[in-house]
C-alpha cells in the first residue's frame, strides 16, 4: 500500500511541475512578445462599393492620434480603446484590430452605406445609412443616392411620425438604389403630407404620385410599363403628372398639345432597355381636371387596344362634375327638306 501511495504522489508532484514550466514559459514568451514593437499597418474597408467617406489617411490620423503606432511596444498598444476611437467616427459602422504573428496591425473596417440624402424645410441636409443613421456630409465628395425635400423636422431627437417617414425614405432610396434604372432617372423625391411622396425624373417634365411606401413593386412595374407603351407613342414630353398609387391603374394628365417637344435619344434608349412589365389600364385625364379615386373605377380609354371610330361625341357635365359623352345622332329628320347640291356647269 505505502508502495502504491508513493507512486501516486510522485505522479502529482510531476504535474505540478509541468504545470509550473509551462506557466514560466508562457510568461517568458509574453514578456518577450510584449518587448517587442508595432512593424507596421494595414488597413482593409468594406462595405461600400463606389464612395469612401474614410479613407485610409482618416484611419491613421485616428489610430496615430495618442502615439505613433509603429515602432511602440505590444504591451503599450490598447486595441479595444483605438477600436472605440474609431467607431466614434460616424462613417464607422464597426472597427476590428489585431496583431498577427509579425506584429503587424490588422484594422479591419467596415463603411457605412448611405442611401438617402434629405434636405429639410429648414434648409439643413444629411445623409442616412441603410438602419436609418443620420451621417454628416463630406468635403470629399458627394454620394450619388436618391435626393429627399422637404422633410419637416431638424431636430436630432424626432417625433414618432418624423420618425416613422424617415423609416419611408430608407425603404425608398433603397429600393431606388437596387435597380440601375430608376437609380438613372429619379432625379428628387418630394415628401408630401402624409408620409406621400412624389418622384421628379431625369428625362421628362412631369412628376410622379406613387403615395405611400407600400407596394413598391406594384407601382414602378405600372410605372415601367406606362413608359414603354405611352411615351414610344406619344412622345416623353406629352403627360404632364402620373399617378401609379391606385391597384391596376396609371392616371395620366396630358399638357397641351402646343407644349410638347421631340424625345431625346438618351431617354429613348433608356425606355427601350426596360424589362417587360405586365400589362395595365392606362387612364388619360384631361389637363385641370380633379383626380379622384371614384372617377376612376372605371376607365374610359385602354392603352394598346384598338379604338373604333365612333360618331362626333358631345360632353355634358352633370352637378357631380362627372364627364358623360353621348354620341350625336345621325338619323335625318324626315320633315327637314335636304339641300339643295351645288351643280358645276361646263364652260366652253
Amino acid at each position: 500500500m505505502k508502495k502504491i501511495e508513493w507512486k501516486k504522489r510522485l505522479i502529482q508532484a510531476a504535474w505540478i511541475l509541468a504545470g509550473v514550466g509551462t506557466v514560466v514559459l508562457m510568461g517568458a514568451a509574453m514578456q518577450k512578445k510584449n518587448r517587442k514593437t508595432c512593424t507596421d499597418i494595414k488597413i482593409e474597408i468594406t462595405g461600400i462599393e463606389e464612395n469612401m467617406f474614410i479613407d485610409e489617411k482618416d484611419i491613421l490620423e485616428l489610430v496615430n492620434h495618442k502615439r505613433k503606432v509603429i515602432g511602440t511596444p505590444v504591451s503599450m498598444l490598447n486595441l479595444r480603446s483605438m477600436e472605440n476611437a474609431l467607431e466614434n467616427n460616424p462613417w464607422v459602422k464597426n472597427a476590428e484590430m489585431f496583431l498577427d504573428n509579425q506584429q503587424v496591425l490588422q484594422i479591419e473596417i467596415d463603411e457605412r452605406q448611405p442611401v438617402a440624402r434629405v434636405f429639410t424645410m429648414q434648409g439643413s441636409s444629411f445623409y442616412l445609412d441603410s438602419a436609418g443613421i443620420r451621417l454628416p456630409l463630406s468635403d470629399k465628395l458627394s454620394a450619388r443616392v436618391p435626393m429627399f425635400t422637404g422633410f419637416p423636422s431638424d431636430n436630432l431627437k424626432l417625433s414618432k411620425p418624423d420618425s416613422l417617414l424617415l423609416n419611408d425614405i430608407v425603404k425608398l432610396g433603397r429600393y431606388i438604389l437596387e435597380d440601375s434604372f430608376w437609380t438613372a432617372q429619379v432625379a428628387q423625391i418630394d415628401i408630401e403630407p402624409g408620409r406621400q411622396f412624389e418622384l421628379i425624373p431625369v428625362f421628362g417634365d412631369h412628376v410622379v404620385s406613387i403615395g405611400n411606401v407600400n407596394e413598391l413593386d406594384a407601382k414602378f412595374n405600372r410605372l415601367l410599363t406606362f413608359y414603354k407603351q405611352a411615351w414610344l407613342q406619344n412622345g416623353i414630353h406629352y403627360y404632364e403628372k402620373i399617378n401609379v398609387q391606385f391597384d391596376k391603374q396609371v392616371v395620366a394628365v396630358k399638357k397641351g398639345m402646343g407644349g410638347i417637344r421631340q424625345d431625346s435619344t438618351t431617354a429613348l434608349e433608356l425606355i427601350r432597355q426596360m424589362t417587360t412589365a405586365a400589362d395595365l389600364t392606362v387612364v388619360p385625364v384631361e389637363k385641370n381636371r380633379t383626380l379622384q379615386a371614384d372617377s376612376i373605377v372605371k376607365p374610359p380609354v385602354v392603352v394598346q387596344k384598338p379604338v373604333k371610330e365612333t360618331s362626333p361625341a358631345k360632353t355634358v357635365t352633370n352637378i357631380n362634375n362627372k364627364i358623360n359623352t353621348k354620341p350625336l345622332s345621325n338619323k335625318v329628320d324626315p320633315k327637314k327638306k335636304p339641300e339643295p347640291k351645288a351643280v358645276m356647269k361646263k364652260t366652253k
